[in-house]
């Protein structure tokens, strides 16, 4: 995600290293450079040279600090500018009401009912509603299929009436169906197109006038760049919508849609969303992005989705396994599952400050962990409990039933031995000052 964008502004930022004091000299070329940069993201000229032009008043007019380089300094501003350009905080998202009403709304082929189904599982799982997911789309049977599928694979209730052809009426008799099944949220799936026309237009206008929601969200393919901001143009035009939903994210994507948006429309991001599975959702936070687009990675969203998957009893109880030096496979297993858990395991190495431009080019796949896990999966309960008592006949077992060789059992043996080893001098450490444990 924003690769491209990410390495040309470090290099734009070359031009002040080593450099005593910033000055109209040397920030002229740097000023330059990014603009070029955000213009190859496909942002607007007009947005790029506006923000640069600010960039370059605010640099200009700092008085550098004897601790910081012009560099860093540099470096603040532009994090500062580019977080105020994609709207400065996080946005609220209204869900008051009884039933809350949202409205999503979009091209075809955005992604808005794979976003309908995220959307649904983050009010559920996040904020304890009880969403009622609507299939408005009269024109396109496979969005009903889809959204049924996704609903089944979350676990809440969709409305459809496949045989009505009148979008307007379908959404009121959802808002129905809601209140007698006493459903907190409702999400209605709109019709799209390839491009924007006007019985489309038209139809998503007189839904929104019939049902009044409280939020009406537009989903835009973050891989279409400057057309995706011009579409949107078009439906806040019409709408008047809430905010925005940028998908792919996990793309190619050159962040022009992301930077431009609300330079354009006015109205916020929300929510970004990569991936199919239905926890690649996330609330968006422009000065954490802001970061990720420098380099600097996003600790904080790191932490957060650590803590989404934190079990407290369970981390006591391994606590104490590590005191007495017994971590088993089993605790080891545990852990991996965790990890998984937290989301796309490149995109979560990307947020550690340096790491993703170190492995920009290191393909990552969400298998990695395939063969740890097969190989631990063809250990008995004995063994896994027991590691110490896995001799030479049990290894070629195990790999044989893992499908891997015994060089690879091997390998991994070793290096859980090593890291057994390092939990054991930690064990000898004060318990105060063992990295990450209570007292």
């Amino acid at each position: 995600m924003f690769q491209n964008l990410s390495e040309r502004l470090e290099s734009a930022f070359k031009n002040l290293k080593g450099e005593a004091r910033i000055s109209e000299l040397n920030i002229a070329n740097t000023v330059k450079d990014i603009r070029r940069a955000l213009i190859d993201a496909d942002v607007n000229y007009k947005i790029a040279k506006e923000f640069t032009d600010k960039v370059k008043e605010k640099a200009l007019g700092e008085k550098v600090l004897n601790a910081i380089s012009p560099g860093q300094l540099m470096v603040k501003i532009v994090q500062d500018e580019l977080a105020e350009l994609m709207g400065g905080k996080e946005a609220e998202f209204n869900i008051t009401g009884n039933p809350a009403i949202i409205l999503i709304a979009g091209l075809q082929g955005s992604g808005k009912t794979t976003f309908t189904g995220k959307l649904a599982n983050y009010l559920k799982t996040k904020k304890g509603k009880s969403p009622l997911v609507v299939a408005a789309d009269i024109y396109r049977p496979a969005a009903i299929d889809q959204l049924t599928v996704l609903a089944e694979q979350i676990g809440v209730d969709i409305y459809a009436e496949r045989e009505n052809k009148d979008a307007v009426a379908i959404a009121q008799n959802a808002i129905k169906r809601a209140k007698e099944t006493n459903k907190n949220v409702i999400i209605i799936d709109t019709a799209g197109r390839l491009a924007v026309d006007e019985v489309m237009m038209t139809e998503v206008a007189n839904i929104k006038k019939a049902v009044n929601p409280s939020e009406i969200l537009f989903v835009v393919d973050s891989m279409t760049g400057q057309d995706a901001v011009n579409t949107a143009k078009a439906f806040n035009d019409r709408l008047d919508f809430n905010g925005v939903v940028l998908t792919k994210l996990d793309g190619d994507t050159r962040g022009g849609a992301a930077l431009s948006i609300q330079y354009t429309v006015n109205k916020p991001i929300k929510f970004t969303s990569s991936g199919e599975k239905m926890d690649t959702l996330d609330v968006f936070y422009p000065d954490r992005m802001a970061q990720r687009i420098l380099g600097m990675g996003d600790i904080t969203s790191l932490v957060e989705k650590a803590q989404e998957q934190y079990d407290e009893e369970q981390a006591r109880k391994l606590e104490k396994k590590i005191r007495k030096n017994q971590f088993d496979f089993q605790d080891f297993l545990d852990q991996l599952q965790q990890i998984k858990k937290m989301g796309n395991l490149k995109d979560l190495m990307g947020m550690i400050p340096g790491v993703g431009k170190a492995i920009k080019d290191v393909d990552i796949s969400d298998d990695a962990f395939k063969g740890i896990e097969a190989m631990i999966n063809s250990m008995t309960p004995f063994e896994r409990a027991n590691p110490d008592e896995i001799n030479p006949s049990r290894r070629q077992r195990i790999a044989k039933g893992a499908g891997k060789e015994m060089a690879d059992v091997n390998a991994f043996m070793k290096q859980f031995d090593q890291m057994r080893q390092m939990m054991k001098m930690m064990n000898k450490m004060p318990m105060g000052k063992m990295p990450g444990m209570r007292r």
